[in-house]
């Protein structure tokens, strides 16, 4: 029985990125330069306030999102832990770091996810490459990372967010496709252009899925930046992976109950935010009702029938 024949797919990818190396240097160095600029700029503003004066802000950010004491306690309580074991730097920079790749892949995701919902032949090519980045192991796409920018904080990052990307896109796609089609043909009765449909319509009814799209985004870039710390990272990532190489049983459960309470608060937060946004989703809804037509008036010189009884 004749053999197969291999095909050099391995091959032809490492030579494409080999090639991309070479020709692209400028660009994947500016893009370093542009993401190591955020960074720092988020670290310094996480960093700025005494840790104490921080914990208090996340605190009030909690019971705002909230409106119930439980979490604000829970946070009181798990980053005063974080700093008695000495953690609280590199909580910081994995926050940061969280935080940064959310918003690129919040600023990529959500208008990708509007025009897929808006054109399905977006979305029909969309959709596949989303399958491709979900399904991908998460250790390959630091390899690429490694070859355009080096050891570092910046790959990291760049691998954090083509990693996070997908739901921001699905859930955006889905929660505006499911915003009532009546309610939208109101608003296009009514005069509204299509860009005021989508702004004052459309987002804000989809406004839940949006957000539960961020949730999913957080969580997912809270555990790449753990796995990024292999690649020089610095954060929770790197103690966990250093602690790994060294057998440090206490230094590896102390990273990690870190990762574990940052995940919480950071889950309990975008959901307070995303049922807020449902509440008011509603009341638009509710807003957004048409009044009942009034009862025609009888002709002159005729009299109504009563209801039957």
């Amino acid at each position: 029985m004749p053999e197969m024949p291999r095909i050099p797919l391995g091959q032809v990818i490492e030579g494409f990125i080999t090639w991309l190396t070479n020709n692209a240097s400028v660009v994947f160095d500016a893009i370093s330069v542009v993401l190591l600029f955020v960074a720092n700029i988020v670290y310094r503003l996480l960093a700025v306030p005494h840790p104490l004066l921080l914990i208090a802000i996340l605190a009030v950010l909690a019971f705002a999102a909230t409106r119930k004491v439980g979490l604000p306690i829970f946070t009181i309580i798990a980053f005063l832990v974080v700093y008695s074991i000495d953690l609280w730097t590199e909580t910081l920079q994995t926050l940061s770091v969280v935080i940064m790749a959310t918003l690129f892949a919040l600023l990529i995701g959500v208008p990708v996810g509007i025009w897929a919902a808006r054109s399905t032949t977006t979305s029909v090519i969309v959709r596949p490459v989303l399958d491709f980045m979900q399904t991908l192991p998460v250790f390959v796409y630091l390899l690429p990372a490694v070859f355009f920018f080096g050891i570092g904080v910046v790959p990291g990052i760049v691998a954090t967010i083509v990693f996070a990307l997908p739901p921001a896109v699905r859930l955006t796609e889905l929660g505006i496709r499911q915003v009532d089609r009546e309610v939208v043909e109101a608003a296009q009765a009514f005069g509204s252009k299509p860009g005021q449909v989508l702004r004052e319509v459309q987002i804000p009814l989809a406004m839940p899925s949006i957000m539960a799209g961020v949730n999913q985004v957080i969580m997912l870039a809270l555990s790449m930046v753990v796995v990024a710390g292999m690649v020089g990272t610095e954060g929770l990532g790197q103690v966990v992976v250093g602690a790994t190489q060294n057998l440090d049983i206490a230094g590896g459960f102390e990273s990690g109950i870190a990762v574990v309470l940052l995940a919480i608060y950071l889950d309990r937060l975008t959901g307070g935010v995303s049922r807020l946004s449902q509440r008011r989703g509603k009341g638009k809804r509710k807003a957004g009702a048409a009044p009942e037509e009034p009862a025609e008036p009888a002709e002159e010189g005729t009299v109504k029938e009563p209801a039957a009884a």
